[in-house]
């Protein structure tokens, strides 16, 4: 039988001041579990419709396979976040870069949700943050996409305390819940990013 974590794990680990972002591993079911379970509600309004046989332990183990598939191929990544870097440290949401462009584009989109319980708490702001640098220099994309519904405002601050702009609004654009729903469109070039990284200048008097 097929093991996807025999595959080499290409998604590095990313430690920020409070969480931890790495690939999920096996051993991540029974909290990935719990996290999503209990947070149907909080999600169900922002996410494409899912019920409890999407939580089945062979959907995380197809997910495992496919993602480790695809960061060495790299095209998207997987990350959980967790709340600390122990071995027990609860797993409190999770970060996706997919459908990254090469050639001409050079961008991804950037994805995310959290769990209720530990919604409101400024990780996810701190979580897009540590992810960036992996975007931007890691990876060296020149883009990075995010679309948020239109009445997402704790998604759009997090956006924005990243340097994130909106740049647009789509008609239904993105299947949430069941049904077709508008979205805006956010995007941080490479240039803001750099540029929110300078220090600011100094000027002799």
């Amino acid at each position: 039988m097929f093991s996807p974590w025999r595959l080499r794990d290409e998604t590095p680990v990313l430690q920020g001041r409070r969480i931890v972002l790495r690939a999920p591993q096996p051993r991540d079911y029974q909290a990935w579990y719990e996290a999503r379970r209990s947070s149907i509600a909080f999600l169900k309004p922002f996410e494409p419709r899912w019920t409890e046989a999407d939580l089945a332990p062979r959907v995380f183990s197809e997910r495992l396979r496919r993602g480790r598939e695809e960061a060495r191929a790299g095209t998207d990544f997987g990350f959980m976040l967790f709340l600390g870097a122990s071995e027990d440290a609860p797993l409190v949401g999770g970060i996706t870069l997919s459908n990254i462009r090469r050639r001409a584009a050079q961008c991804v989109t950037l994805g995310y949700w959290m769990a209720a319980s530990h919604a409101g708490q400024g990780l996810m702001s701190e979580a897009v943050g540590l992810v960036l640098p992996f975007c931007f220099d890691t990876l060296a994309l020149h883009r990075v996409h995010a679309a948020i519904l239109p009445h997402n405002q704790p998604s759009r601050r997090v956006l924005e305390k990243n340097g994130f702009r909106e740049e647009g609004y789509a008609e239904n654009y993105l299947q949430i819940d069941g049904r077709w729903a508008d979205h805006v469109l956010f995007g941080l070039t490479r240039e803001r990013y750099e540029a929110r990284l300078m220090p600011p200048a100094r000027f002799a008097v």
